[in-house]
């Protein structure tokens, strides 16, 4: 099987830090959301230019609010929780700026505030 490689976000700066739910694992930095006005499967959703510990999951077409778009859904690289899904291809025109772009469902995530370790 092999070593699992988990990247850990750097805590400079005092941003929180978006972790998986079920495992506790580094998702996204909180200043890398590209907007919060986003709906998910279970709720809001957050949409971010860079995601990490992650796997993506096989192409599949699907009929969202916006419309058609291809996409992949994304997982935990650690516990395979489904964290949202990466847009592949959007096929309306005012939609193409999603991809590429990651969607981090609410209720799947965690925020994991930066603790002040100065005396």
């Amino acid at each position: 099987m092999g070593l699992l490689f988990v990247e850990v976000l750097p805590r400079d700066g005092g941003e929180p830090v978006l972790k998986c739910r079920r495992c506790r694992v580094d998702a996204a930095s909180t200043s890398a959301i590209v907007s919060r006005d986003f709906q998910g499967r279970f709720g809001r959703a957050y949409l971010f230019d860079h995601v990490v510990n992650i796997t993506l999951g096989p192409n599949e077409d699907r009929y969202l609010m916006t419309g058609l778009h291809t996409v992949n859904d994304i997982y935990c690289n650690c516990c395979q929780q489904v964290l949202g899904w990466r847009y592949e291809k959007a096929y309306e025109e005012s939609e193409k700026y999603k991809e590429g772009k990651f969607i981090l469902e609410k209720a799947m995530v965690r925020k994991n505030p930066v603790k002040d370790l100065t005396p």
